[in-house]
């Protein structure tokens, strides 16, 4: 059209894959030199027609009033199917004010949306597909636009923006769920009027940190929706948090338990989940689930009996908070369930913890199992430092195995993470552990691809040279040239912000128990924290050294954590729990509770 002398522009209606432009935006684009030349641009900060409908189609409305007296094609989304679609399909032949709709559709196949169709009263289409065509599947369309989103980005400026002096409107996560809005897409608006668009880097204190393309002044408007970029560096939708996070029923729920009378939530952190092994009510016990590497962490040692065997066989480390009965009892699970071939169990606790484990072992007669008895290295926190004893089944007395010293509260790390103790008060001492994962660095694949460069174990050595800090080290790439260590990581790495689940319980309602806990829970994304009793109730916890659940809720609002899952309940109120709900949410509205 444009070669026989009728200009003509195109409309990409289709946010998640389009042609042109940039994606999570509608775009307007003229044929220029084999190619869209865009001339303008909406922001929607989704990939999703169907779910974010209406202000697509106020997009493509507002994009239209631009336009002089060209041809205009509109590359619609490729929704064929529910509601969803057929309102688009009226929405958008309005807003375009469309004269002629193009349906792709094998010759003897029904039209999709007959009545729509009909309704809409302009002139229908059939254009029959080629026989070679092929719908590009998830990944390539994925692929192409984060490509298209990179290419946006290339020239990108990194911007603070203070959120008390503009509008935040679309579904930003909540703001105390920090890790969540990193490589979220952001759009600046002025009265409908995209500015700028770029992506999140990190949000602090109701600060902005973003990578954005466009005007730096004159916007009164943050738009952000559900397009993000994931931690391999594509653009994808993000998952809505409440939904994937966080229930209250657990693959190894009991049959006999209902979710009203022993609630047993189970959270899930990326590749991370953990159990409330035998709910609010039960001895506690946390089962962290670490699936890429099928390793098992145990929080104290309450009753194991609803955990499979196997869990205790590929257990490596259990941390105790204190030898109280319901949180020790489960060690004899846990010594019959290894005996056989298994490696040393890394056990960790206050002073004393491994005299109370000997003492459990010596109550078995050992005379049948020989050298062949479980063995535990057992930990025993000090502060600045570690006993560590060996004991066996079989062996009457602990083997010292001399100290470790402990820095900045690290009483285990990995690779993959980190475990942190703080020593609180019960009247007896107890401690509260952390664990934290390991900032994950990842490669952006499409980078690799446009800049030629074919994957080896250099990206490994690149990976090691950045978490130790060392820019200025020289990685030799597969074709022998040589770069810095930050000027890849700058073109290739994204960074998975580390994220950190608190376990703290038994600990009395005092001023320094509530400093350190408040300190050491800081920005958790999940908080285990007990909550005993009822405030009618605050003179039997006092007594008891326990926190009331209202305690519980304002050293969660303190600590601004994402999520707090009370338990540790008191059987009083076995009938009644969601009293105890209430009371924490007075304070604290982010707790995971009855679903």
């Amino acid at each position: 059209m444009e070669d026989g002398g009728h200009p003509c522009v195109c409309l990409g209606a289709d946010p998640g894959s389009p042609d042109f432009g940039v994606p999570g935006a509608v775009c307007i684009g003229r044929w220029k030199n084999n190619g869209w030349q865009v001339l303008s641009r909406a922001a929607l900060c989704s990939l999703n027609a169907g779910r974010f409908r209406l202000p697509l189609v106020q997009a493509v409305k507002q994009l239209v009033k631009e336009l002089n007296d060209e041809i205009l094609l509109v590359d619609a989304p490729g929704i064929t199917r529910g509601i969803a679609g057929a309102e688009l399909l009226l929405g958008l032949t309005d807003a375009a004010l469309i004269q002629r709709i193009l349906v792709l559709c094998q010759k003897d196949a029904d039209l999709p949306y007959p009545d729509e169709l009909t309704s809409a009263q302009v002139k229908i289409q059939r254009v029959v597909p080629s026989i070679n065509a092929r719908r590009p599947n998830r990944r390539n369309r994925m692929i192409n636009r984060t490509a298209l989103w990179d290419d946006f980005l290339i020239d990108a400026k990194e911007m603070r923006i203070d959120l008390s002096h503009v509008s935040l409107t679309g579904t930003p996560p909540p703001f105390n769920a920090t890790a969540q809005w990193h490589g979220r897409q952001v759009a600046l608006m002025n009265q409908q009027a995209t500015l700028a668009m770029g992506e999140v880097v990190r949000m602090e204190n109701k600060t902005l940190t973003i990578r954005s393309c466009g005007a730096e002044k004159g916007f009164n408007q943050v738009i952000i929706r559900d397009a993000c970029r994931d931690t391999e560096g594509y653009l994808k939708t993000a998952r809505h948090a409440a939904s994937a996070e966080s229930r209250c029923f657990s693959p190894f729920q009991s049959k006999t338990d209902t979710m009203k009378t022993n609630p047993m939530p189970f959270v899930r952190m990326g590749g991370l989940t953990a159990t409330l092994m035998n709910g609010v009510f039960g001895d506690p016990l946390v089962h962290l689930r670490i699936m890429n590497l099928k390793q098992s962490l145990l929080f104290d040692l309450g009753s194991g009996e609803r955990l499979p065997s196997r869990i205790a066989h590929q257990l490596t480390h259990v941390f105790i908070t204190h030898a109280h009965m319901d949180h020790i009892a489960g060690f004899l699970w846990l010594l019959r369930a290894r005996i056989g071939d298994f490696p040393c169990c890394n056990i960790y606790g206050p002073p004393g913890i491994a005299g109370h484990i000997q003492g459990m072992i010596n109550g078995i007669h050992w005379d049948r199992i020989g050298e062949n008895g479980p063995h535990f290295c057992v930990h025993e926190v000090y502060g600045d430092h570690m006993e560590k004893f060996g004991l066996q089944a079989g062996k009457n007395k602990t083997e010292p195995l001399g100290q470790e010293p402990v820095f900045d509260h690290v009483l285990l790390e990995t690779p993959e993470f980190r475990i942190r103790a703080v020593e609180l008060d019960h009247g007896i001492p107890v401690l509260a552990f952390s664990f934290e994962e390991m900032p994950r660095l990842n490669i952006q694949k499409t980078r690799l691809s446009e800049l030629n460069i074919a994957p080896g174990p250099w990206i490994g050595e690149l990976k090691h040279m950045i978490a130790k800090g060392n820019r200025d080290a020289m990685i030799r790439l597969p074709d022998n040239t040589c770069l810095t260590a930050g000027k890849l990581a700058d073109d290739l790495l994204t960074v998975r912000p580390a994220r950190k689940m608190v376990y703290a319980t038994d600990l009395a309602d005092t001023a320094s128990n509530r400093d350190k806990l408040i300190l050491f829970a800081q920005n958790a994304h999940t908080f285990f924290c007990e909550a005993a009793f009822t405030l009618k109730h605050e003179k039997k916890a006092r007594s008891a050294s326990h926190l009331t659940a209202r305690a519980c809720g304002e050293i969660a609002q303190a600590a601004n954590v994402e999520q707090v899952i009370p338990f540790h309940f008191s059987k009083r109120y076995e009938h009644g729990p969601q009293e105890i709900y209430d009371e924490v949410r007075s304070v604290c509205t982010r707790l995971v509770s009855l679903c």
